[in-house]
């Protein structure tokens, strides 16, 4: 089975769905990751440049670069292959505070079309996307994208947001008709590839090891349609 990941951001499929990505990568499926907002963008400004510095990064660094540099090595902890879409992140597209991020999509943002035919060019058996709790508008604009294009998705909860808030509502574009899956999870090598992002675990969850504690008492529920479920039966992956 080919599977497919969309992660917004260059940590997301591995904090959201990183035991179950390991899993099917080590029973033989063909896993790929597909980041979307990774380009790396000359001579930060504003609240760009200081999503940067307040993770002790000065502004002479390659802020994207040495991500993706991070999430090479998560994807081989994972046994998947990444795929770097290149577009920009929301602070680079006019988002300008962290309140903005959280605020909702602005009317003239419309990467999710550019994101949508930049995925049009992938196939996959099997898809996973996020569900966008938290409501980072990355993340919106992602499923978005994905719930345009009409494929077999496994829906993700988003973390660390989940952890944060485990009441949190999905973005509205989610499908409707959705039931929750339990797959095959491997997450002790969701947690070693956790640890490959050194650039945001104190950000995100105070360190290594506080980043090792969280995600030991969470595990991946993922929510299907009924093509998806189909795909895991015909591939006799088990889904409780």
């Amino acid at each position: 089975m080919r599977v497919l990941a969309v992660s917004p951001h260059l940590d997301d499929a591995a904090f959201s769905a990183g035991g179950t990505l390991a899993a099917l990568a080590a029973t033989g499926h063909e896993v790929t990751v597909v980041t979307c907002f990774t380009a790396s963008v000359p001579d930060p400004a504003g609240f760009a440049l200081a999503c940067q510095l307040d993770k002790g990064l000065p502004a002479d660094v390659d802020y994207l670069a040495l991500r993706r540099d991070e999430d090479a090595a998560a994807m081989a902890v994972l046994g998947a292959s990444p795929v770097y879409l290149g577009l920009p992140e929301a602070p680079h597209r006019g988002y300008t505070s962290a309140a903005d991020l959280f605020a909702g999509a602005h009317e003239d943002d419309q990467v999710w079309r550019s994101l949508g035919a930049a995925l049009e060019g992938h196939d996959a058996d099997l898809w996973l996307a996020p569900q966008a709790l938290g409501g980072h508008v990355d993340h919106l604009q992602v499923l978005r994208a994905v719930a345009g294009l009409d494929r077999p998705v496994l829906w993700w909860r988003d973390s660390p947001y989940v952890l944060r808030d485990p009441a949190a509502v999905p973005g509205p574009a989610l499908p409707g008709g959705l039931a929750e899956v339990h797959l095959p999870q491997d997450l002790d090598r969701r947690a070693d590839a956790c640890a490959c992002y050194p650039t945001q675990l104190g950000f995100q969850f105070g360190g290594v090891e506080q980043m090792r504690t969280a995600l030991a008492g969470l595990p991946e529920v993922l929510l299907a349609g009924d093509r998806a479920r189909e795909v895991l039966a015909t591939a006799a992956v088990p889904a409780g």
